[in-house]
């Protein structure tokens, strides 16, 4: 079992690695929805896309839940639920990537879903490059 601090440092390391790739990403939609709304129709058209990105956010995904499954102490609970949604979202694809084509075809079907998520992004990244770099 780790020690508090090594604990607090995992939390440090994935915030410092998770939020700035999620504050660029929401970044980039909301100054290039367009680009991000084609670039979603032609990945949920490819099954190789589909199929890839579950692989990739498998194996994301359990490396994170693998070095911080944990469900207490604040901030740092947002990394473990994000590595389990990684998980589940990466076996969904693997599995039953029908379903992602549909489900995501449906949401991302208005010009709205683009923006929510793109603030969700910078919201989510931002709060956690914060807890990493400036804590």
């Amino acid at each position: 079992m780790p020690a508090k601090g090594q604990d607090m440092a995992t939390s440090t390391y994935l915030a410092k690695l998770i939020g700035p790739i999620f504050l660029a990403i929401g970044i980039g939609m909301l100054v290039n929805g367009p680009f991000y709304r084609d670039l979603i129709t032609e990945a949920l058209a490819s099954h190789v896309l589909i199929y890839l990105s579950g692989v990739l956010s498998l194996l994301a995904g359990l490396a994170v839940v693998m070095a911080h499954n944990r469900w207490s102490g604040g901030w740092p609970v947002i990394i473990t639920v994000l590595g389990w949604l990684m998980v589940i979202g990466g076996v969904i694809r693997i599995v039953v990537p029908q379903l992602v084509q549909t489900v995501a075809g449906t949401i991302y079907a208005g010009r709205v879903a683009i923006t929510g998520v793109a603030i969700l992004c910078v919201a989510l990244g931002g709060f956690l490059s914060l807890k990493g770099y400036f804590q």
